[in-house]
């Protein structure tokens, strides 16, 4: 990994003490990795193919690429999926409405996933961001996402936003990134979130808080060119103009054509003969079969 600086690595690793309680645990779960029968990865080859082709030359165990597991969840119904979310929270379908009547890539999709805690000025700061900025919006606000206190917009915000912002506890986000109306999402870079925009083709603005996330965000940023990243301190003024850039600046279609081409190399990847494809085969018939009796009828 190539330039890497020291607020790219995961949070929980960036100290000068060795015995810290995390560094520990981190170490041993390594160590544990390291007696695998199998490592298997939620990304594909080619979004990654340099840290994977390292991984596979420090590690005994066999490694497998499976990824964009949503990919593979793409591939089934929905009476199929109803029952196999993996969502924390309940989900609310009116926002799928809303975005039918809305404009082919108009809306900013705005969620900082099942975790993330943000303080109340912070909240402010992206909200009037959002107001200033003029683009059509979803924010998922859940019910703890503001730390000490329930999450409070002012009424003149609401006024602001009422006729094109839409604000909900939680919503499905694999059904609203591939929604044609979004042309943008604002996230906290997550891993299952970024795989989730890069399988629809959705181009990011990254607000990474926590463990892997600002090396998720370095690599969106810098490595795959599909997003832009607040840095610093969080205020209105950033907001507003990294929204713009995203969604309407010079920047804007160059990032679109690149979420697009990585949207189309994974769905290629799961695809019969594709690099994930190949790695499923090979995980059954290196790991889950190696031994089983074979079937004599």
């Amino acid at each position: 990994m190539p330039n890497i600086r020291l607020r790219d690595l995961p949070t929980f690793i960036r100290t000068t003490n060795l015995h810290d309680f995390i560094v520990q645990y981190c170490k041993v779960e390594c160590q544990e990795a390291l007696r695998s029968s199998a490592l298997i990865l939620n990304t594909f080859y080619e979004l990654e193919k340099e840290v994977l082709n390292a991984v596979k030359a420090s590690f005994l165990c066999p490694m497998y690429a499976l990824g964009p597991l949503i990919s593979f969840s793409n591939h089934e119904s929905k009476d199929q999926l109803k029952n196999t979310s993996m969502s924390l929270w309940n989900q609310e379908s009116e926002c799928l409405d809303w975005l039918e009547k809305q404009k082919p890539r108009s809306v900013l999709f705005v969620s900082f996933g099942s975790m993330t805690i943000v303080t109340p000025q912070e909240l402010n700061e992206f909200a009037w961001g959002l107001a200033n900025c003029l683009t059509p919006f979803i924010w998922i606000i859940r019910e703890d996402l503001v730390k000490g206190e329930g999450a409070i917009l002012s009424e003149e915000f609401t006024r602001e936003t009422k006729e094109r912002g839409f604000i909900a506890r939680w919503c499905d986000q694999a059904r609203v990134l591939s929604h044609a109306s979004v042309g943008g999402f604002f996230t906290h870079c997550g891993w299952n979130s970024c795989m989730e925009s890069i399988c629809h083709g959705v181009p990011m603005i990254c607000w990474p808080v926590f463990a892997d996330q600002q090396m998720n965000c370095r690599y969106i940023c810098q490595e795959w060119g599909i997003g832009m990243e607040i840095e610093g301190e969080v205020n209105r003024e950033k907001v507003e103009a990294l929204v713009k850039a995203l969604m309407n600046g010079e920047k804007s279609r160059e990032m679109r054509l690149k979420a697009m081409e990585w949207k189309d190399g994974s769905e290629r990847a799961v695809q019969i003969g594709g690099s994930s494809y190949l790695d499923f085969e090979k995980l059954m018939n290196e790991v889950l079969l190696k031994g089983q009796p074979m079937d004599e009828s």
